[in-house]
């Protein structure tokens, strides 16, 4: 697998002034995997732009359940709506791969987007893609079966990833999947069985790619185009006040 850049993939798109602006009032900050950036309830106070690693979205059931209701790599932020009013989140937001981000305080980037109308388009367009993937998440969990949702889940952690490695355990792939330990490990044995991957002491190595495609739900392709169009269309263009 080539590696990726190590930037943030919403901040290079931006126009050079903008992006200055923006960066001006960044800094760097490092995280583990399991590092906790926010629990539901709290109001979001800085937004983390994702350079390299994953930070997944996850949300908290009363019984203590967890699902993952979406990720974020270097293609986007967390945080989303505190760009454009103070917001509670209602998700916990923790590192699933290690890596890097940039943070800004929420309250700067909602003063620099109501000045920067191509901050503000760039944001917005980002949260719109992710909606559309949180439209399509909930027929998701209710109709797929685990195997494929979890053969979706890892090609979106791969194509976020910088390695074909994925370190990651059965109990924090189970709170990511909504699903039993034991559910998850009858999926991975099938996923292996089919040579798509191996899984063996926390590590899921990707074998094969195209495999793990076939398996998957139509739910990863449907994604991926809309995350393809995005790309295609974000190109930095000037726009008027």
């Amino acid at each position: 697998m080539a590696l990726l850049p190590e930037r943030n993939l919403l901040l290079e798109k931006l126009e050079k002034h903008d992006r200055e602006a923006v960066l001006t009032h960044m800094s760097d900050f490092d995280f583990d995997l399991g590092h906790v950036f926010g629990e539901p309830g709290e109001e979001v106070q800085q937004i983390y732009f994702v350079d390299r690693g994953v930070i997944s979205a996850v949300s908290m059931m009363t019984n203590g359940e967890t699902v993952e209701a979406y990720m974020i790599g270097r293609e986007g932020f967390t945080g989303t709506t505190a760009w454009q009013v103070p917001f509670r989140t209602s998700v916990r937001y923790i590192g699933q791969i290690a890596g890097r981000a940039r943070r800004i305080e929420a309250r700067k980037l909602r003063e620099l987007s109501s000045e920067r109308p191509s901050l503000r388009l760039l944001l917005a367009t980002y949260d719109a893609a992710l909606q559309v993937e949180l439209e399509q998440s909930a027929p998701c969990n209710a109709v797929h079966r685990a195997e494929q949702r979890f053969a979706k889940w890892l090609l979106r952690a791969h194509d976020r990833a910088d390695n074909d490695t994925l370190s990651m355990t059965q109990e924090f792939l189970a709170n990511m999947l909504g699903a039993q330990r034991t559910t998850v490990n009858e999926a991975a044995q099938s996923l292996a069985g089919v040579g798509a991957i191996s899984y063996a002491r926390g590590k899921v190595l990707i074998k094969n790619r195209a495999a793990l495609e076939r398996a998957a739900c139509e739910c990863y392709a449907a994604a991926k185009a809309v995350a393809d169009r995005r790309e295609a269309s974000s190109e930095p263009v000037p726009v008027k006040s």
